[in-house]
């Protein structure tokens, strides 16, 4: 199974960036040890602060057939409709992931445009929220 996490702005600085939110552990890491702890999994990784870059990237994991993916698209989460659009054209599916509860954050926040197009959304976990995603999507391929 090959199963692709995505992360958009900022989430390149986990580990320093507002630890009080978003925790001292890179990405880099955690990523470390999902591998280990699934080791049967291809996990791909992709970061990028630019929309259009996720998009693209979306377009790779259609064509290049990943199973299901887990995004995390940060502030883009709530202005991108490009993203949203993307994801209902390449029918992967994907769990909406925050570290933060977004709820309890900005009014702003509420607002998700990517979340209608996943099968899930899970927040304010952590980086434990990937893992909780990357749990499901397992257990459905298994189904």
């Amino acid at each position: 199974m090959r199963i692709a996490i995505i992360n958009g702005p900022n989430l390149n600085l986990l580990g320093t960036r507002e630890p009080n939110i978003y925790g001292t552990e890179t990405f880099e890491a955690f990523l470390d040890r999902l591998k280990i702890k699934y080791p049967t999994i291809e996990l791909l990784y992709f970061q990028s602060n630019i929309e259009g870059a996720i998009i693209d990237y979306l377009h790779y994991c259609h064509a290049d057939q990943v199973d299901a993916c887990v995004i995390n698209a940060g502030a883009y989460t709530h202005t991108s409709i490009a993203i949203a659009d993307a994801l209902a054209a390449v029918r992967i599916p994907c769990i909406e992931v925050h570290i933060s509860n977004v709820l309890a954050r900005e009014a702003f926040r509420k607002t998700s445009f990517i979340a209608s197009k996943c099968i899930g959304s899970i927040a304010g976990l952590g980086l434990m929220g990937y893992e909780l995603a990357l749990q499901y999507l397992i257990e459905q391929q298994h189904n």
